[in-house]
């Protein structure tokens, strides 16, 4: 199902033995548009940390209850790598993280994750454990100098970028903002954008397929799109209320013309 990611924002996260906080943003690889890490707000309980969960450590959100369920113990998140708040993502910290939890790295691979078709997948023979740390880390070894190059990182975060203005790349004219991002809730691969139409006539929300977006502009903070203004303007309106079906997906990739998918660089 396809759904907000604006939406579980505040969901409460219900770890194996008791809740550990609440969402509070997701990051992004803006480079195969995937959810990488949900940023999880433990104020409460870890004064002053910033905890990263995997998608393969978190079971399917109750969408009404508002709780995320994650697949580790207090424990385990507790004594996790520590990241400084204020400092980007990098590949080291990445292995680090890894390794601690006995994950695959996600970049080594073909695929959106590696060599496994879902983030789930890559937990699924392993029992999840209740020590803190594992004895025998699974994770396949990187050469030193690939975790220096902190430029391969394309993490970016939704909170960041809701809010970015989008600009026909066809004739320069700005089309809207971001206001949301709709990922697949199983595979964790974002598939549309969300975009407030306010500077068109008729204010309204619509979705454009992420595979139209041509880059970002980091500085500007805007995004280049490859279509023009008058498709956006007309696109079907879009209720945030309202999960995507399969059928809007399918009536939407149809006006856009079904664009080819993105490949990994």
């Amino acid at each position: 199902m396809l759904r907000s990611l604006a939406v579980p924002e505040g969901y409460v996260l219900e770890a194996i033995d008791d809740d550990i906080g609440k969402c509070a943003d997701f990051l992004f690889d803006d480079r195969d548009w995937a959810v990488r890490y949900l940023v999880a707000d433990t104020s409460r309980w870890l004064h002053g940390r910033k905890v990263l969960i995997s998608p393969a450590q978190i079971g399917r959100p109750d969408w009404e209850t508002r709780r995320i369920p994650v697949l580790l113990t207090r424990e385990q998140i507790e004594q996790s790598p520590p990241l400084d708040s204020d400092a980007p993502i990098s590949r080291r910290y990445e292995h680090a993280f890894n390794v601690f939890y006995a994950l695959p790295h996600y970049w080594l691979g073909s695929g959106v994750w590696g060599d496994y078709p879902l983030p789930s997948s890559m937990t699924a023979e392993q029992q999840v454990r209740i020590e803190p740390r594992p004895s025998e880390p699974k994770t396949p070894a990187v050469a030193p100098q690939a975790l220096e190059e902190t430029e391969h990182v394309h993490l970016r975060s939704l909170n960041e970028v809701s809010g970015y203005h989008v600009r026909c790349v066809e004739d320069g004219t700005d089309v809207g903002r971001v206001v949301d991002m709709i990922a697949d809730d199983v595979s964790w691969q974002i598939k549309m954008l969300a975009l407030d139409t306010s500077r068109l006539p008729f204010s309204r929300k619509v979705l454009l397929p992420v595979e139209w977006v041509e880059s970002i502009d980091w500085v500007d903070n805007r995004l280049l799109i490859g279509v023009g203004p008058d498709l956006v303007e007309e696109a079907p309106e879009f209720d945030p209320s309202e999960p995507v079906n399969i059928e809007q997906e399918t009536v939407l990739f149809d006006y856009y013309g079904r664009p080819r998918g993105r490949a990994r660089d």
